[in-house]
């Protein structure tokens, strides 16, 4: 297929372990000051020996289980050797040529139906240092490095080249993010906890490697940029070099680092202080919780759900766990609310479904089950407390915004004087519908809904609206 694209994804997750891969240092390091989460190991100062966490193999092996993998009879550390300024050590300790597990796959929603990808492999290693440019880091005037970072336990799970395009690229990694958090091995608020490198081809040239992607949607903006790239240079008849570039997230582009390594540049060898593991049978004693794909079915069941509100209500296990909340109320009720509406408003802020209280939220879906406020005075409700909570200040519960602002549904006899008011004000448009001008009966609801704040049930406006227009006739 001309232009075919290719790309295949390294996915660096963060395990969410209390100490770190080969010391004791704590990983609860964001809020704290550079270099304080340190000791000599996991600063690779000389004479110091790796102490593996038993945790973090049962993460990784938890993963692996998750995703199908075959875990080997024996995995081994390796030093993959090179120089970079947050690497302190001049090597990485990692796992080369016996990984924890390889195979596996994870189903995806593909870009012509459901699409299983494949994964190449599972393994561990440390994550290095963290460089912080001063300026931006195309332009920046110095770096710093902290260390607090390195020795925190990664795996890294690496796909077949199966993706073919970057909107595939983005669901596999928010399907890959989903089952990570059901799992329960990492954190998908903490920065930096997901980062991801992409292979990326157009068949029949060379792959190019593109790294420092670090958030969901970066993703399938440096995948398009690339893309575009390499297809502008084949089009004007160039050669795509085979090369590492890096994404810079606030321009949108991605820039030449460095020519590809090859394999044999890094010199790997086993690490000679740490033993081979032989954790196959540990696998056998791993429970694994619901993960996402049989949230999604039970809810279809349990709650009615339908598919598509189903797959976004499992797509995280925190809006998962708020629905399943709220859900009491009215099945139906909560799974759109939560959905459509609530979700929507929360993207619109960048705001997490954590900061919103379930109780407050099913006082508003009381109201609305019982009829006592329109579906607009509830969205007016709901905004009205997101950005309370957005600001920080004291929040009300619905009720007592309902009350305050007089938003209860208006009674059929004040919203009969309301019409009548209205057809006396807009002849033109009562002539206009009697003429068979439907969309005037349109333009009337709306004066109504004005004049009440939209405080009208919909279905009985409407009806009052023709019984009077009849009448008038």
């Amino acid at each position: 297929m001309a232009d075919e694209i290719i790309i295949g994804l390294e996915i660096h997750c963060q395990l969410n372990t209390a100490s770190k891969l080969f010391c004791g240092c704590s990983t609860d390091f964001r809020d704290d000051a550079p270099n304080t989460h340190t000791c000599p190991i996991c600063l690779g100062l000389p004479g110091t020996m790796p102490m593996l966490n038993k945790k973090a193999i049962e993460f990784a092996l938890l993963v692996a289980k998750a995703l199908h993998c075959e875990v080997l009879d024996e995995c081994e550390f390796a030093r993959k050797n090179y120089f970079y300024p947050d690497l302190n050590k001049a090597y990485q300790i990692t796992q080369y040529d016996k990984p924890l597990a390889e195979g596996g796959n994870l189903i995806i929603e593909g870009d012509n139906g459901e699409r299983k990808i494949r994964i190449t492999r599972i393994h561990l290693e440390e994550d290095p240092g963290r460089s912080v440019h001063m300026g931006s880091q195309d332009r920046a005037r110095y770096t710093l490095v902290d260390y607090n970072r390195s020795g925190i336990p990664l795996i890294e799970i690496v796909t077949e080249p199966d993706l073919r395009s970057p909107k595939e690229a983005r669901r596999f990694l928010n399907k890959m993010r989903a089952t990570l958090e059901y799992l329960n091995v990492f954190d998908s608020e903490a920065e930096g906890s997901l980062r991801v490198d992409a292979n990326i081809s157009i068949k029949g040239s060379n792959r190019v490697e593109v790294k420092n992607i670090s958030s969901y949607k970066g993703v399938e903006k440096a995948l398009l940029f690339e893309i575009t790239r390499q297809k502008n240079a084949i089009r004007r008849g160039l050669k795509v070099e085979r090369e590492t570039r890096h994404f810079l997230e606030t321009r949108g582009v991605t820039t030449s680092s460095r020519s590809k390594e090859e394999e044999n540049d890094y010199r790997y060898f086993p690490e000679p202080d740490l033993l081979p593991l032989r954790v196959k049978s540990w696998i056998d004693a791993i429970e694994l919780p619901e993960l996402p794909d049989a949230r999604r079915e039970r809810f279809i069941k349990q709650y009615a759900c339908s598919v598509e509100h189903a797959k976004t209500l499992t797509g995280s296990i925190r809006i998962a766990e708020f629905f399943e909340k709220v859900a009491s109320i009215d099945h139906t009720l909560a799974s759109t609310w939560t959905a459509d509406y609530l979700l929507g408003e929360l993207n619109y802020r960048g705001m997490s479904i954590d900061v919103v209280p379930p109780d407050i939220f099913r006082d508003l879906l009381s109201h609305l089950k019982n009829e006592s406020i329109t579906d607009k005075s509830g969205v007016e409700v709901m905004r009205i407390i997101l950005d309370k909570i957005a600001h920080k200040e004291p929040i009300e519960t619905p009720t007592a915004c309902i009350t305050r602002l007089g938003l209860g549904k208006t009674g059929e006899g004040e919203i009969t004087g309301m019409v009548k008011d209205v057809l006396d004000e807009n002849q033109s448009a009562v002539q206009d519908y009697r003429t068979g001008k439907n969309e005037a009966l349109n333009y009337l609801v709306g004066q109504v809904m004005k004049k009440c704040r939209g405080r009208a049930d919909p279905a009985q406006l409407n009806r009052l609206l023709i019984e009077l227009l009849a009448k008038k006739e």
